[in-house]
């Protein structure tokens, strides 16, 4: 009888998938370690590094954003493809995000919080996929237009160091999503696109859960320190994201995902006296 092979290390399946440049078989590959990370199929082990930068497809062309094509306000058949590709971009790349916290940072964080950003890039995953054919519906496909790549920008700054990664990427490029989508949504309803509204409706519900799981990790980095979680966040905020926290906030929704003004008030208010 032929042994059976040893389970693949999660740190493996999560190297593997940020490796696929393909987006839509990094999708797949994506949901297929949430669930075998779920179901119990792989190791709690971190045997291999992260790639310092994951696989990209030859397209969209990325810009620096300061380069980037005005969008628009969506009106248009151009403005409505230009404004679902920017959105596909970036579900694209916030699976990436997800994986590498998870590869990154999960072996001294622990199984609850590879699990959190295990489903995080799963969510990803398929906020991509139904974007993306959205997209088509209208006569585009990604890789049509630009992009830019400030989000992984944003990764690069803070792959030293978890507690920074927590503070930018859920409880700061996250959190805008909460305040921006839904203007968004109510534009894309506005123009009688309900598949469109549905989709974003489902987006923003689950950014709210993405959020929390970085405010509860984050949290938890803050009791290790021995320091308050607002006053850390400020403290790396101001390190390590080179944008503004800026209103307007969509306090409900951010309090919904943990996220009080104890955070980001006094930051928008110190940036608005700068």
């Amino acid at each position: 009888m032929t042994p059976s092979a040893p389970p693949l290390s999660v740190a493996a399946a999560i190297r593997s998938a940020l490796l696929t440049a393909d987006p839509f078989a990094k999708a797949r590959a994506t949901r297929a370690v949430a669930r075998d990370w779920r179901l119990g199929r792989l190791d709690f082990a971190f045997d291999c590094a992260m790639p310092d930068r994951p696989a990209r497809p030859t397209r969209p062309e990325l810009l620096p954003p300061n380069r980037m094509p005005k969008r628009g306000r969506g009106q248009s058949d151009r403005g409505r493809i230009a404004l679902w590709h920017a959105l596909a971009h970036i579900e694209f790349v916030a699976i990436d995000l997800a994986l590498d916290m998870a590869g990154r940072f999960g072996a001294t964080m622990g199984r609850a919080f590879v699990g959190d950003f295990l489903a995080v890039a799963a969510d990803e995953a398929m906020h991509f996929v139904l974007i993306a054919r959205q997209l088509r519906t209208l006569g585009g496909a990604y890789g049509d237009l630009p992009a830019h790549d400030g989000l992984w920008e944003s990764a690069e700054a803070t792959r030293h160091d978890v507690a920074a990664r927590l503070a930018v990427v859920p409880m700061v490029l996250e959190a805008r999503g909460l305040d921006v989508t839904p203007a968004t949504l109510e534009r894309v309803r506005a123009s009688g696109d309900a598949v469109g509204a549905r989709i974003l409706t489902r987006i923003l519900d689950d950014e709210i859960r993405h959020v929390r799981f970085g405010v509860k990790h984050f949290a938890a980095c803050a009791e290790t320190r021995g320091e308050s979680p607002a006053e850390l966040w400020k403290s790396l905020v101001s390190s390590h994201f080179r944008g503004a926290v800026k209103p307007p906030f969509n306090d409900s929704a951010r309090e919904s995902a943990g996220l009080s003004r104890d955070f980001y008030g006094a930051v928008a208010s110190l940036q608005r006296a700068g």
